[in-house]
């Protein structure tokens, strides 16, 4: 459950719904499984688990929810097999050549039987709200996908204004000087760096497990060359990948964090994830707030 990439969001309006309430919102768009020549299907799920029965998991103010998706696996070498087969029978049999209008509809009868047949594969996103701090926490590297869950999350409850983090300092020349000199206090440089030079179709250095103030680093930097993105370490109880995009992706929580966690007594798994959510949510609702402050705080405009 330990959230691995944070893509952050500021609500522009009070987030007014209780947790009971938003479970009954997306009650009215849980998950259900593909059905007939459905290519995919979406839908809310338990972020606790099987085990529980509610569509958000709320703990100190924080809502936690989860979106399922389920795609059909239906490669397209397969489909463009079955239509060559297809094709090519018709051809044999009229001793004509098949043209591509035909072959467009043997291709949607080849979907159509077998798509329903097709082995699926489900994913899960999740995602909190603090309404308190006024923040929306997606766990994805990627920025597509968490909107993907705020457009489903939109759709559910037929509004939520909200905006991507934005800072006053550029993170980039941020990142840079603190390669050049040295980090904010709080924050340690790790070991893994991604260089970009300042143009369209610059080249790109990457360096994993090396001493970011090496002399080879440093050239880069003389060069013109900024940071994309590098590893940090945050009071010994955070380390990621700060990223240009103000993405933190490959997030981890350390020992002091992990023991804190293992310390704390369970009766069962809900139990836990509930622990270990309350964990979480109150290590990030200090841990942003350092990210924004080091990248000269928020842009209101």
């Amino acid at each position: 459950m330990w959230f691995r990439n944070l893509q952050l969001y500021r609500l522009i309006e009070t987030f007014e719904l209780t947790p009971d309430a938003l479970h009954d919102a997306l009650a009215e768009r849980a998950f259900r499984p593909c059905a007939g020549l459905d290519t995919h299907s979406m839908g809310w799920v338990p972020p606790a688990g099987r085990e529980a029965s509610q569509l958000v998991h709320a703990g100190n103010g924080r809502i936690m929810l989860c979106l399922r998706r389920e795609d059909r696996i239906l490669p397209s070498a397969v489909v463009r097999e079955h239509v060559e087969e297809k094709a090519e029978a018709i051809a044999l049999a009229e001793s004509r050549p098949v043209g591509r209008k035909e072959k467009q509809r043997i291709k949607d009868e080849v979907l159509t039987d077998l798509l329903p047949r097709a082995f699926t594969r489900s994913s899960h996103l999740y995602a909190y709200i603090d309404p308190n701090d006024g923040w929306v926490v997606v766990d994805s590297a990627s920025a597509k996908k968490a909107e993907e869950l705020l457009s489903a999350l939109r759709e559910t409850l037929g509004s939520l204004r909200v905006r991507p983090l934005a800072v006053n300092n550029s993170p980039a020349a941020v990142l840079t000087r603190w390669l050049e000199a040295a980090p904010m206090p709080g924050f340690e440089l790790g070991d893994e760096c991604e260089l970009k030079e300042p143009v369209d179709k610059g080249g790109v250095m990457r360096g994993r497990r090396i001493d970011l103030g090496s002399a080879e680093v440093k050239s880069h930097l003389d060069a013109g060359m900024q940071v994309a993105k590098l590893a940090v370490d945050w009071q010994e109880r955070i380390g990621c990948i700060l990223c240009d995009d103000l993405s933190v992706r490959r997030l981890r929580f350390l020992d002091l964090v992990m023991q804190e966690a293992a310390d704390i007594e369970a009766e069962d798994a809900l139990a836990r994830f509930d622990a270990d959510f309350a964990l979480m949510g109150m290590e990030l609702a200090r841990f942003i707030p350092a990210v924004v402050e080091a990248f000269g705080g928020l842009d209101e405009d």
